[in-house]
């Protein structure tokens, strides 16, 4: 018995010999959306494998991606979708149908906050590609804009879209980037990856274990805007996470603060407490979504929903100057915070 307790301390202390070494991370880096993705993985030991041949993959999709549902690119299809003629069917791609369909699913859940015909009230407000918010829309222009806003206002069939005005305007930034992190993650799978990070612009997924029994651990930021800081860390499980927040992008004018968060009930900016969403989902495309929609939708109904729908969410909120959390019970019971 002595001898075997000796072996244990000498395994602990010392770990030579006793344990295997700790995998190495590879990782991948590139540019698409408009930001950056960053892909690491523990290399599988027994898959014949490429890095450079994973990274022409993950590539050759993004821009695919980019190609189908970019409002920043006149002549992706979603932009041929804005501009095309009303009442008459449009063919889209499978990729864009499903990342449609799940659109609309959401739209219907959050009661139309989430609304991807909300555009042009964010263009209005100069937060969509020409990015000039420096001025306040007038009331009449809001009117005009509410004609052609709201999900009712598209019909989806069988691989076709068709809109009823021809100046109802898609963006699926609100959900895009999301989509992109679950097809990198399924193009690392195909690869023989089996523990991987994906992220897009903050958008997240991952999977398996990066370590000897440790998880991936994700950092929550702080929401504030002069200084980068965290919030919490987490550890998800084989799951994506999608935080959205309203305290980098805004304008300010005579003293008032305006968020590139907009209401599509009011077509304005909002102007609640709920500062930072953090949705924790098995679809990155999903969670991306509910994080915008449940920030847009304040605390109250975003705490609703969430308990309703057995949603995984952190909420921070500013109350009396101080941040102050709220975690869910589905957050609670599978989320592990440090």
């Amino acid at each position: 018995m002595p001898f075997r307790y000796l072996i244990v301390t000498i395994c602990l202390f010392v770990n030579v010999g006793c344990s295997p070494p700790s995998p190495k991370i590879f990782a991948i880096y590139g540019n698409t959306m408009g930001t950056s993705y960053t892909v690491k993985f523990v290399h599988p030991n027994n898959v014949d494998f490429d890095k450079t041949v994973l990274k022409k993959k993950i590539d050759e999709t993004l821009v695919k991606v980019n190609m189908l549902m970019s409002t920043y690119d006149p002549h992706s299809e979603i932009s041929q979708f804005n501009q095309s003629p009303a009442k008459i069917p449009f063919q889209i791609s499978e990729q864009t149908e499903l990342v449609l369909n799940e659109a609309i699913r959401l739209a219907h859940l959050t009661n139309g906050i989430l609304d991807i015909t909300a555009g042009p009230y964010i263009n209005l407000w100069g937060f969509g590609p020409d990015k000039v918010p420096n001025r306040i829309p007038s009331a009449s222009e809001l009117s005009t804009i509410k004609e052609y806003v709201g999900i009712d206002k598209l019909e989806l069939l069988s691989g076709y879209l068709t809109k009823s005005n021809e100046n109802v305007y898609v963006d699926l930034s609100s959900i895009a980037k999301g989509y992109g992190v679950d097809v990198v993650a399924n193009i690392v799978e195909e690869s023989g990856i089996k523990a991987y990070l994906v992220e897009i612009g903050g958008e997240m997924k991952v999977k398996g274990e990066k370590s000897r029994e440790n998880g991936w651990v994700t950092a929550i930021e702080k929401p504030i805007t002069n200084e980068r800081a965290i919030q919490r860390y987490l550890t998800i499980g084989d799951n994506s996470v999608a935080t959205s927040g309203d305290y980098r992008n805004y304008f300010e004018s005579n003293g008032k603060r305006y968020s590139h968060l907009i209401n599509p009930k009011t077509g304005a900016p909002i102007t609640h407490n709920l500062v930072s969403v953090t949705v924790i989902h098995s679809s990155s495309m999903t969670a991306d979504g509910l994080a915008t929609a449940l920030n847009v939708m304040g605390p109250e109904k975003a705490k609703t929903l969430a308990e309703s729908e057995g949603l995984s969410i952190l909420m921070i909120t500013k109350e009396n100057g101080e941040f102050v959390e709220y975690m869910s019970p589905m957050f609670t019971k599978t989320i592990t915070v440090y």
